[in-house]
């Protein structure tokens, strides 16, 4: 298989502003609301505060809106000056976790002392760093089952991506990569189909842009945004998540049904045997991301400079 940061794809022109960053989103928590920034600092797993947290069952199992929808409702705050690059928390300072019925919850940013082993997030598994017994009696009133609410250990825990498409990146409980960029021109050509327009927030992206022509972000194999150099390594493949309305929490059947009619691996790849995947947005690395630390930061208004594209969208899906 030959991964996207393979140096053999062909440059696009020089210096091609293909987009502008229109819109960046933490979602601190995993599967529950994101918050929309102006501007992000970058770290090697993703955004700052990126899914720096999980809510698992009684066998350590992470939870995401696939199995618990109502996850949609949980509202998450941080500090104001959290999201700066240089920004480190005080002994007061604390997450805020809301939802519909529940009084606000507070969790301490200062890291837990108490370990939860035997945590687990698709194929990774390890331990974390566990937020106590009042996040956990939270999220358990919530959800209606018995919960924990843990916080990804990156003292001690390292969650590669996948080696064939990223070496050497890694992420916190995010679902894959550590970015997923999407356009406002695809979101635009997907509600030309549908009854009832869909929020961006159906998707969860991180990076959202406007500017290119739909889908143009399925090619980009190589961006620039305020200097920092990001590889696009897989298209996103969409689970039933964009069928939950992030307001109520309440599923149905689109977008994925229209979606289904243009953006499976069946449409894009027709020489390829069909394995139902459906696909919306590209999945993105930093690629000066490796290391430790905190790096630099992007903002609305960036331009999205393409260094090096795909041939075609079937390449793209590979």
């Amino acid at each position: 298989m030959e991964n996207a940061l393979s140096p053999s794809l062909s440059p696009s022109p020089a210096s091609e502003v293909a987009a502008r960053v229109s819109s960046l989103f933490v979602y601190p928590i995993k599967s529950c609301k994101g918050i929309s920034l102006s501007q992000a600092a970058l770290t090697p797993t993703g955004f700052r505060w990126d899914r720096n947290w999980l809510i698992v069952n009684s066998k350590g199992r992470g939870l995401t809106q696939r199995v618990e929808p109502k996850l949609s409702l949980i509202e998450v705050e941080m500090p104001e000056h959290a999201f700066g690059e240089d920004w480190e928390p005080e002994k007061r300072s604390n997450m805020v976790v809301r939802a519909p019925g529940m009084d606000a919850l507070k969790v301490s940013l200062a890291k837990p002392d108490k370990i939860a082993d035997g945590v687990s997030v698709w194929e990774w598994s390890g331990s974390a760093l566990d937020e106590g017994e009042e996040a956990s009696q939270w999220f358990t009133n919530f959800v209606g089952k018995p919960c924990r609410l843990v916080r990804f250990d990156s003292a001690s825990e390292t969650r590669p991506v996948d080696p064939n498409y990223a070496p050497g990146h890694i992420a916190m409980f995010s679902d894959m990569y550590s970015f997923l960029l999407i356009s406002q021109s695809s979101l635009d050509s997907l509600n030309k189909l549908l009854k009832e327009p869909v929020p961006i927030n159906r998707f969860r992206p991180n990076i959202f842009v406007d500017g290119c022509e739909p889908f143009a972000e399925d090619l980009w194999t190589e961006i620039l945004i305020n200097g920092f150099t990001f590889h696009g390594v897989k298209l996103c493949s969409r689970c039933k998540v964009p069928t939950i309305n992030q307001e109520t929490g309440i599923g149905g059947q689109e977008p994925i049904e229209n979606l289904r009619n243009f953006r499976s691996d069946k449409i894009l790849q027709p020489r390829r045997k069909p394995q139902g995947k459906i696909y919306f947005g590209q999945n993105m690395v930093w690629k000066d991301g490796f290391g430790d630390g905190i790096g630099k930061t992007i903002e609305i208004g960036d331009s999205v400079v393409v260094r090096g594209k795909h041939s075609s969208p079937a390449e793209a899906a590979t």
